[in-house]
């Protein structure tokens, strides 16, 4: 009765939640959309990022619907003294540019934020009085001149800077005339505290000058903000090359790995989740590094974030400078390999030339091999495979190494790095050294290694899967689930980890769990029963992989409630890090993980070669098809997906070049061994 009685009170919690009213819309093209209307003030902030550059826009519309304005700016590269984790060079700018502006002769007056629009920009859409508003005069006050202002705000791909473009309208019945003025102020940072000195920040008007417009007309100026190292020239950039440049980003990612489903906000979420998985990736004199952002994670990478989270999602979406990223993270974590079997650290930072090691040992090796093993198979490029598994070979002996008489692996913490108990051995290492023997097995075989070696890790695979159930598994707070560590014996969030895995000995009960009052919430999983913090990955692996254990209706009424929120709620696009630390954080990876609930939950696919694979379609009883179009995996050219339903059974189709190259018919919830 107990557990009946959470369940019931979950989803009642759950429909009270989907039935409030989202703030933004969709609209045709995958943008969303805020029509400001009454419900005043909002604030909102969202990070954006380019090569050498990343801002968090502080943004939002005041009680009397003027829009206001932060940019946080971060510069990676620039780097401070002590040259830790932290040291991106950072400064927040408030200018106002539209209130520098001469109109008429007079300033701008009144503004009406009209609407908001996120698409891998920020644009911006006001009105605008000319002048100050007269006292009585009705007949005057209707006549005023009026303009339409125009904000669009986005980072530069490959230059220092956020870029700016500023469009003015005359909406009035009658010619106006528009001073731009010419503005530009120059800041020198500290000599004492940069890695290069003092660094030069530059925020300036482009376009300056009188322009008379005719009712209807418009003109255009532009703005920036800028860092660079002494010795360096600054930037004067074309704005039209800077937007061409971001929205040709945002089209390529837009463009593969097509997620096509009934539901737009499933669709528009992961569409969203591609562009904050792939721009967050930083040009340091280590390469290229995918790094977490949130005003804090920069130019450095991390065993959980990049090996584990992010890096096997990007051959899916074939984007290449993500591909780069990761087989580049992989070869800074095997330079660390030792004859010793001394932990590899757990991150990488300051552009590859130092280290963080401060928690000690998370389980890093099995996130590594985790990550690694599944990236080689899933890229399907032997020469990348073969260099890639001395470092996976290693982080399997590691981990075979620190068994403990039980069997289950020891590490100091995980990745919560102590924030929680996770006593001497945790649930969450296990099971990723569970997965990545059973990827090294497949592996071993793809390049040619001895049969003993496939036999052997697939042997140890089987013998570790046991182990994690007689070891974890526990009745804890009454649901037949698992303790997370020895001792524990509150629910924990990452009782969803070996669900992803493929293990379901204990489904139903840790399904049960992880959707009662103790763990789910508003905001999705806590991180502990009875807390008040949550942080979205374990809810991100929740989903997947209770779409994996074949749950797909209770997953897919979760996700959608967890989608709309992330997507049209009151913190918006992307997932986030965590609450109440960060600030609920628009950090990279978790928009990866994301993307993983569709491509290996919703379509189960498990990679087994360099051009095999499983797939498990969970087409959602409400749904006739969904489809995944131009995946980049498993080698060849692009392919797409295609599960349309069949009566009782699923019609599942692999096109390629729109041709049919593979065709199958399955039951709902079965796997399909697919070659191509």
């Amino acid at each position: 009765m107990k557990r009946v009685f959470y369940i019931v009170a979950a989803f009642c919690i759950f429909q009270f939640a989907l039935s409030a009213q989202n703030r933004w819309q969709i609209m045709p093209n995958h943008s969303i959309v805020w029509t400001v209307g009454k419900n005043l003030p909002h604030e909102d902030h969202i990070e954006m990022s380019g090569e050498q550059v990343s801002t968090v826009l502080r943004y939002g519309v005041r009680q009397d619907s003027s829009f206001s304005l932060e940019r946080s700016m971060v510069w990676p590269m620039l780097r401070t003294i002590p040259n830790n984790t932290h040291a991106s060079l950072m400064r927040r700018f408030a200018i106002d540019y539209p209130s520098l502006l001469i109109v008429n002769g007079k300033s701008l007056q009144d503004e009406r934020v009209k609407s908001l629009c996120l698409d891998g920009k920020l644009t911006v859409v006001s009105s605008f009085s000319i002048g100050r508003r007269p006292d009585g005069n009705v007949k005057e006050k209707e006549t005023r001149p009026t303009i339409e202002l125009t904000r669009i705000f986005f980072p530069s791909k490959d230059l220092p800077m956020l870029c700016e473009r500023y469009i003015i309208k005359n909406t009035g019945k009658k010619s106006i005339t528009v001073n731009v003025p010419e503005q530009k102020s120059v800041y020198h940072t500290d000599a004492a505290i940069g890695v290069n000195g003092s660094y030069t920040l530059v925020a300036a008007l482009q376009n300056p000058g009188f322009t008379k417009l005719e009712p209807g007309q418009e003109c255009r100026f532009d703005a920036y903000v800028q860092a660079y190292k002494n010795g360096e020239n600054p930037s004067n950039p074309d704005m039209n090359t800077e937007e061409q440049k971001r929205d040709g980003f945002v089209h390529e990612v837009w463009s593969n790995l097509v997620f096509e489903s009934p539901d737009s906000v499933l669709n528009t979420a992961f569409a969203f989740a591609k562009i904050r998985a792939s721009e967050s990736i930083y040009k340091t004199k280590g390469g290229y590094l995918h790094g977490p952002g949130g005003e804090s994670y920069y130019a450095a990478i991390w065993a959980n974030d990049q090996a584990e989270y992010i890096n096997p999602f990007f051959p899916y979406l074939g984007y290449a400078v993500g591909n780069e990223s990761a087989i580049n993270a992989y070869r800074h974590f095997a330079r660390f390999m030792n004859p010793q079997f001394k932990p590899i650290p757990s991150s990488i930072i300051a552009e590859g030339t130092d280290i963080w090691n401060g928690a000690g040992d998370r389980g890093d090796a099995a996130m590594i091999a985790y990550g690694a093993s599944r990236f080689a198979l899933t890229k399907a490029d032997r020469s990348e495979a073969s260099e890639l598994w001395p470092l996976i070979e290693w982080c399997l002996e590691y981990c075979k190494r620190n068994l403990t008489k039980d069997g289950v692996v020891a590490s100091d913490c995980d990745e919560l790095e102590r924030r929680f108990p996770a006593g001497k051995a945790n649930l969450n290492t296990s099971s990723l050294y569970y997965d990545a023997l059973v990827s090294a097995s497949y592996l071993a075989h793809e390049l040619g290694k001895p049969s003993s070696v496939a036999k052997t890790y697939a042997e140890e695979a089987k013998v570790l899967r046991s182990v994690i159930s007689s070891y974890f598994g526990s009745k804890v707070e009454g649901f037949d689930t698992y303790r997370y560590y020895d001792g524990n014996d509150i629910l924990r969030s990452w009782i969803c980890i070996p669900l992803t895995m493929g293990i379901f000995d204990r489904k139903e009960g840790t399904i049960a769990a992880l959707f009662s009052p103790r763990l789910w919430t508003e905001n999705g999983l806590l991180t502990e029963a009875g807390s008040s913090t949550y942080w979205d990955r374990s809810t991100l692996y929740a989903l997947r992989g209770v779409y994996a254990a074949g749950a797909r209706e209770k997953a897919t009424e979760y996700l959608k409630f967890y989608s709309s929120e992330r997507l049209l709620g009151e913190h918006v696009p992307y997932p986030i890090e965590a609450w109440p630390e960060g600030g609920q954080r628009h950090l990279s990876a978790e928009s990866g993980l994301y993307c993983r609930i569709i491509t290996e939950g919703l379509f189960g696919i498990r990679p087994t070669g360099f051009h095999t694979f499983n797939l498990t379609p969970q087409l959602p009883d409400e749904w006739n098809k969904m489809a995944l179009r131009n995946v980049n995996a498993f080698g060849g050219s692009p392919f797409s997906i295609i599960v349309v339903r069949n009566g009782k059974n699923l019609k599942v189709t692999i096109e390629r070049n729109g041709k049919s190259i593979k065709s199958y018919t399955c039951a709902l919830g079965q796997t399909i061994f697919c070659k191509i």
